[in-house]
């Protein structure tokens, strides 16, 4: 339904009860633009929850996704401060699978 060529993900964390406008502010504070066709995504303090932000050329959407156990992987973020996904490694991140781990193919490696 909404084409996605890239995705991004903020290490630091982000208020959740930031709106679309608030999201796409932190976007732009983050990663100097938001370019069409492209994913963005941030997570809580805690983990549990993450929204994704998505310009699809014309508008904004604005998703949430809330894990009643457990954590999303999330990097530290004493590390990079974005980190550039794949669409697998995506896939894994929001069913809270380690994402860090899936492979260019597809395959879990060691880390």
């Amino acid at each position: 339904m909404i084409r996605i060529d890239a995705i991004w993900l903020a290490s630091a964390p982000m208020d959740m009860r930031a709106g679309t406008d608030t999201a796409l502010a932190r976007v732009v504070a983050v990663f100097g633009a938001a370019h069409p066709h492209t994913a963005y995504l941030f997570a809580n303090a805690r983990g549990n929850r993450i929204k994704v932000l998505v310009h699809d050329g014309i508008g904004i959407w604005l998703a949430a996704r809330k894990l009643h156990v457990g954590r999303f992987v999330w990097p530290l973020t004493t590390g990079a401060d974005r980190w550039s996904l794949s669409r697998t490694q995506l896939d894994a991140l929001v069913l809270g699978l380690p994402w860090q781990r899936i492979g260019s193919a597809g395959s879990i490696t060691m880390v």
